[in-house]
């Protein structure tokens, strides 16, 4: 599958539970101390998420996608390696090629899914977010979909508090 359903879908999802949760013990009770937990359970759980393995094999998945492309297009003096210190969605290529293939290659790695952005060892120019801060970054935006849920639930709620069934 892809980048999203792999190791965003998951996080995402468990943000947008703890954040309708948290919402909800929020507008019954304690709105900081419910809020409070709420983001450090999210970014608990997005943290143990990726230092569980998931980050590590998704690298391992992704340098396999990208030597599997290097073979077929018989390049396979060329090394492909994933930045792992910190994890971040970028590869680095080494090895023999003239200008064409070079910027060929770049375009071509940057297609596959799990790689955002693809350089020549010499030609480090940007450093992307590591794989870690997008993880948390995505299940803070899960947290505050969850608590816009959970908003939205209590204002209807609120809303129809007059009537007696």
């Amino acid at each position: 599958m892809g980048l999203f359903w792999d190791f965003y879908w998951p996080i995402l999802t468990a943000g947008m539970i703890i954040g309708l949760c948290a919402g909800w013990i929020a507008f019954k009770r304690n709105r900081r101390a419910a809020l409070t937990a709420g983001v450090a359970i999210t970014l608990t759980i997005a943290l143990l998420w990726h230092f569980a393995g998931t980050a590590d094999r998704l690298a391992d998945r992704v340098e396999t996608r990208a030597r599997t492309l290097l073979v077929d297009f018989e390049m396979q003096a060329v090394a492909v390696t994933i930045d792992r210190h910190p994890l971040r969605r970028q590869v680095a290529l080494a090895g023999p090629a003239d200008d064409f293939q070079r910027g060929e290659l770049v375009k071509l790695m940057e297609l596959l899914p799990g790689i955002s952005q693809a350089h020549w060892e010499q030609d480090r120019n940007s450093w992307p977010l590591p794989l870690v801060v997008e993880a948390c970054l995505l299940s803070l935006f899960g947290f505050l979909l969850g608590l816009l849920l959970a908003y939205l639930v209590e204002l209807r709620r609120r809303a129809n508090a007059h009537w007696r069934w």
